[in-house]
């Protein structure tokens, strides 16, 4: 479960941002200020995610505030599932990333697999629709839904890219260091129960 203070400091921002995006009344626009200001303080308080980059991430959301969405390819071969290592951090995760838009959930992750892992895929179906916060127990500032699709593997091979700096084929028993912010192992078994149960029905939080 969240931290209750990460569920007000997110309830408050939405509340901020809302008003900032709607409200005509110039008295009214100093309060919503006011209330982003203070949703600002709880995160910097209870992290130690830096002033900057907290208030970097405020001024680039406008507009109604909305969930992110990510989404994930999944493609197993001989009982392996495909991992990209992640530049960032090291760790191992599904090719995936934010959507895009002006691209259905299908076409981003067919992106995403060639962009992080060189191959070409068929998504074949849903695996699970996911809101990120019950699966990964962590501060993150955003509301993120997972949209996970397993995927048939056409062709290719992996090439260098700005994101990850290697691939590879694992079984669930030799799974390496996960990047849990963006796949856990409890993820990674959805995916396996999709691929060998014909009647599998997707998960949805």
């Amino acid at each position: 479960m969240e931290k209750q203070w990460l569920l007000w400091a997110r309830e408050l921002q939405s509340i901020s941002q809302s008003g900032l995006t709607y409200c005509k009344n110039d008295y009214d626009l100093v309060r919503y200020r006011e209330i982003e200001k203070l949703s600002r303080e709880i995160i910097e308080k209870h992290t130690e995610i830096s002033h900057e980059v907290i208030k970097d991430y405020y001024i680039r959301e406008e507009g109604y505030l909305t969930p992110k969405v990510d989404v994930r390819g999944g493609v197993i071969v001989d009982n392996k599932i495909l991992l990209v290592r992640e530049k960032i951090d090291g760790r191992w995760s599904l090719p995936g990333g934010w959507a895009d838009v002006n691209r259905t959930p299908q076409e981003n992750v067919i992106k995403e697999a060639f962009e992080e892992a060189g191959v070409l895929v068929k998504p074949t179906r849903l695996v699970g629709l996911l809101d990120r916060s019950k699966w990964v127990q962590d501060t993150c500032p955003y509301t993120i839904y997972k949209i996970l699709m397993l995927c048939e593997l056409l062709e290719g091979d992996f090439k260098c890219n700005a994101e990850t700096i290697e691939s590879g084929f694992f079984a669930m028993d030799q799974l390496p260091p996960l990047s849990l912010g963006r796949t856990t192992e409890a993820q990674l078994t959805l995916f396996f129960k999709a691929h060998q149960n014909p009647e599998y029905h997707p998960v949805y939080d």
